[in-house]
């Protein structure tokens, strides 16, 4: 059953964008190339629309998402605040823990990284490969947070991309790193389809389009067996919820990050939650247009699928699908 939220001012709600600097730290890394915005002319004749735009991110600085962006940015100030050797901890679904190993190898630094259970032993693999510790956590991405921060305590530094109260100096600059996916992107879209796992990329979507004008409509994806933001978004307020195991990994989250929050329920349009078949289904259909995309990435265009009746569209419009992740 899809759950859909809905909220006609959040086009007018305005902030302000995440530093310009974060852009200029990017093009400094050798292997930064911005990530390519492909049109595919089968989903907008599918969908009714002008464009369909899916902005690649199965290779970013070397890896296989977007995640880098936002981790590296955050290591990057984080030891500017704190210098010296560290240890790097994190917790994962998989591609964040990976983009942290990648960067303290890179640094010469230690990583230690806790997975819930549920994360594939290929996911766990890859982390691994790039050097680090890995700790499987019985329970939920959410239990193996829990075991991260208990881990990282005042000694070590704790890269997670989701906040809670006493915990929002690096979720937010992780958040800001993610500014550039969308400071690459030229044109100007009339809706902007977004994952949503704790939210924090969708906060920075967010973000990023409520800074200027004229604003595109926002939608938000969740599986259904995760649906934390949805479920926090119809409540009217900030909620943890149980979860269960999804093909959509990187999204399988049951708290929503308490940055992120407050910023979707004033900004995010809509929101809607797909199943694991509509989420392989579009996964499919990406791959058989030349891009690479797992669950948790194609989960944007099964969204989009499952909203398209409830959106104000016409056949002018460009719609921007945010693809995270390469596929497995």
């Amino acid at each position: 059953m899809v759950d859909w939220y809905e909220n006609p001012p959040a086009r007018e709600w305005r902030t302000t964008p995440a530093p310009v600097e974060v852009l200029a730290f990017h093009q400094s890394l050798p292997a930064y190339r911005p990530t390519p915005l492909t049109a595919v002319p089968s989903l907008a004749r599918e969908l009714g629309v002008g464009q369909v735009l899916v902005k690649d991110e199965s290779q970013r600085l070397g890896l296989p998402a977007f995640k880098a962006l936002g981790a590296w940015w955050a290591i990057h100030r984080a030891l500017r605040e704190r210098p010296g050797p560290a240890e790097l901890v994190t917790a994962t679904d998989g591609n964040h823990g990976r983009a942290v190993a990648r960067r303290a190898a890179m640094l010469g630094l230690p990583a230690h990284v806790f997975v819930p259970d549920m994360v594939s032993s290929a996911a766990i693999d890859a982390i691994r490969n790039e050097g680090a510790t890995v700790s499987v956590v019985p329970g939920s991405y959410d239990d193996a947070v829990a075991e991260a921060a208990a881990y990282a305590g005042d000694e070590r530094l704790l890269i997670q991309d989701s906040a809670w109260p006493g915990y929002d100096v690096v979720p937010q600059l992780i958040v800001d790193g993610y500014s550039t996916l969308f400071r690459e992107i030229s044109v100007e879209p009339d809706l902007v389809v977004v994952p949503m796992g704790v939210g924090s990329v969708a906060q920075a979507a967010v973000t990023h389009y409520r800074s200027e004008a004229p604003a595109p409509m926002m939608l938000g994806v969740e599986p259904t067996a995760a649906s934390c933001v949805t479920t926090s978004l119809l409540a009217g307020e900030l909620l943890s919820i149980p979860t269960t195991k999804t093909v959509m990994a990187g999204l399988n989250c049951g708290t929503p990050s308490t940055l992120a929050w407050p910023v979707l329920q004033a900004g995010l349009d809509h929101a809607v939650t797909v199943d694991d078949a509509a989420a392989l289904q579009a996964s499919t259909d990406l791959a058989a247009a030349g891009i690479s995309s797992g669950p948790s990435g194609a989960a944007t265009l099964a969204g989009l699928r499952a909203a398209r009746p409830r959106l104000d569209l016409s056949p002018d419009s460009t719609v921007i699908l945010i693809n995270t992740e390469a596929a497995p």
